[in-house]
Formats: structure tokens, C-alpha cells, sequence
């Protein structure tokens, strides 16, 4: 049964620079089945500030943020949530009658399935990236127990201040770099973008690792995570990081917290 959508259906939304499908079908999922009166949209924009006033303007009740405005829209917003706060980058921004709080459920998706997968804390790793989700992800792994690790970052004002932040290596490259963990927090290997069908690391770099992690959640197989199952290593996926996030997202927006096995059916539907 379709949502019937009315005067009283609240409005949640994304914000990217490529807006992806996930969301919408996650959350317009489980709307339907827990026959809640909101619905979930994608949008993008060139002008943060304005995205972001009207989200207050207009009483939408939540937005998932994601690059590259999880830096930017933060002098817009009314207040930091702890988890926000504490890595100065935002992916969820909930509208109280006008006050917008922001959150960051990545970190809490990064820390859950560090757990899930075991990954020894004695792990060297070399995280690429240098944006708003690489803070997540690093200071994730920093409060997670991870004591050595690189910045890979062409960005070397951006990179140094990260690893700074965690305490941490900056390297520009990975040429002097040996990790047991990779992990890609940059667009290389989404669908749709320039770098789509490249691998974040080299053959020769993943064939040195255990385990490779790679946030990029659409596809959910990328080119880097196929070549690390084709060679048997652990991998974690963007995939994995997308549906916990979104998850804690869904129960910021509506108070209700959906069991297990209707999360599941969601994000199939979602990957679908």
C-alpha cells in the first residue's frame, strides 16, 4: 500500500553531490511498513546555504548530508551533537520547530562494524581521504584503539590536519607506505563519477593487506572490493556503512527504532 501523502506528511531528505537511491528506498520503506506519515527525498545543490535555510524554512524534519557538504553546511546550523562536534563534519541534520541539530551517524557505523569484523587493533592502516567521512572514519578508529596509521592525502593542509587530530602520519602517497588495513574514504570507484572503474589502491598494496575497507557504498561491490575478495581478504563495504547510518538516521527522525529483521528486508530493497 502506497503512502498516502497529505498535509501533515513530514518531509526528510538528502544532500549530495551525486545523490544515490539508498536512502530514498531505506527510509520510503520503512515508512510504509510501520505506516508512518512521512516521506524521504533526494535533492543536491550549489548553494549550501540556501539548501540549508530551507530546510529550517520550510519544516523538513531531517536531511542526510553527505559530500561535500558535511564541512560546509556547519555555519549554518544551530547546534553540534556530540558526535558532530567532536570531528567538526556532519551527515544528519534533524529540525526541531526550527532548530537544527546535527549528528554524525557515520562515526557510529564505522565503530559498530570495526566491532562486527574484528579487525585486531594492532593493525597498521593507511586511510585515503581527507574529507568529512575521513574524519569519521579516523577518529572512529582512533576511539576504536587504532594506535598506527597514515593519512594518504593529496591535500597536504587537509591530510596533516587530520592525522594531527588523531595522531597520526600524513603521507601524500602511499610509496612509503606498508598497512595491514586499507581503507578508501574517497570517491574513487563510485558509480557514476569520473574515477568509477579504478581501484583506490594498488594490486600490489591490497595483496599486502588483510583486510580493505571501502566506504564508497555505491556500487556496493566496488572495483576495490572485488579485487580484495578475489584475492580472499576480509573487506567491509560501503554497503555495510550505508544501512547502519542510515538506520540511526531513520530513528533521529522518527523516534522509532525498527526490529532487526525489517532493517534487513529494508536494505535489500534498498541494494535492489
Amino acid at each position: 500500500m502506497a503512502i498516502a501523502i497529505n498535509k501533515d506528511t513530514k518531509l526528510c531528505m538528502s544532500l549530495a553531490g551525486r545523490p544515490g537511491n539508498f536512502g530514498t528506498r531505506f527510509h520510503n520503506y520503512l515508512y510504509e511498513a510501520l505506516d508512518l506519515n512521512f516521506i524521504y527525498k533526494a535533492f543536491t545543490t550549489t548553494d549550501i546555504q540556501a539548501a540549508v535555510g530551507g530546510i529550517r524554512a520550510l519544516g523538513i524534519r531531517g536531511c542526510a548530508v553527505s559530500m561535500p557538504f558535511k564541512e560546509a553546511c556547519i555555519p549554518f546550523l544551530d547546534e553540534l551533537d556530540a558526535s558532530a562536534a567532536a570531528i567538526e563534519s556532519v551527515n544528519t541534520i534533524v529540525n526541531d520547530d526550527g532548530r537544527l541539530r546535527a549528528y554524525n551517524t557515520d562515526y557510529i557505523a564505522v565503530s559498530n562494524l570495526i566491532e562486527q569484523h574484528q579487525v585486531p587493533r594492532d593493525a597498521v592502516f593507511a586511510l585515503r581521504g581527507s574529507g568529512g567521512m575521513a574524519k569519521a572514519v579516523a577518529c572512529a578508529l582512533r576511539d576504536a584503539g587504532f594506535r598506527n596509521g597514515f593519512i594518504i592525502a593529496r591535500n597536504e593542509k587537509a591530510g596533516r590536519a587530520l592525522a594531527q587530530m588523531c595522531d597520526y602520519e600524513w603521507k601524500a602517497d602511499m610509496s612509503s607506505v606498508s598497512a595491514d588495513m586499507l581503507v578508501n574514504v574517497t570517491p574513487i570507484g563510485m558509480a557514476g563519477g569520473p574515477e568509477s572503474d579504478e581501484l583506490a589502491f594498488s594490486p600490489e598494496e591490497i595483496d599486502g593487506a588483510h583486510t580493505v575497507f571501502d566506504v564508497v557504498a555505491l556500487p556496493p561491490e566496488t572495483p576495490l572490493i572485488r579485487h580484495a575478495r578475489s584475492k580472499d581478504k576480509k573487506v567491509i563495504t560501503g554497503a555495510e556503512v550505508i544501512a547502519i547510518q542510515a538506520l540511526e538516521q531513520f530513528v533521529l527522525y522518527t523516534g522509532v527504532r525498527p526490529d532487526d529483521e525489517l532493517i534487513q528486508q529494508a536494505a535489500e530493497h534498498a541494494r535492489g
